[in-house]
């Protein structure tokens, strides 16, 4: 798990919002892929599937005030999941801190 300072307070809300947006295009451009990515929110935790080449909840965001965490969840590391948490983590760094 990762955590990063919640310096200007995001809520969940807020941040969902800004991943489903711009976050696809972000990693795709970075990895130089096309991958297909869903989401899901609920309360105070966001959901990141990539469904194409994992099964199941890949990462999950989890916001508070203080702090946002990216826990990795793939039961499977056939696909480099290390590398997406990192991606995930550097584009919530750009863009909330």
């Amino acid at each position: 798990m990762k955590t990063i300072a919640n310096v200007q307070p995001v809520s969940a809300e807020k941040l969902f919002d800004l991943l489903k947006k711009e976050f696809p295009d972000y990693i795709n451009s970075k990895l130089d892929s096309s991958l297909a990515i869903d989401f899901a929110h609920v309360y105070d935790v966001i959901n990141i599937l990539f469904p194409e080449v994992i099964e199941g909840v890949a990462l999950t965001v989890t916001v508070t005030d203080d702090a946002i965490s990216v826990s990795d969840n793939a039961v499977e590391h056939v696909y480099n999941t290390e590398l997406l948490e990192e991606q995930l983590v550097n584009f919530i760094t750009e863009q909330c801190s």
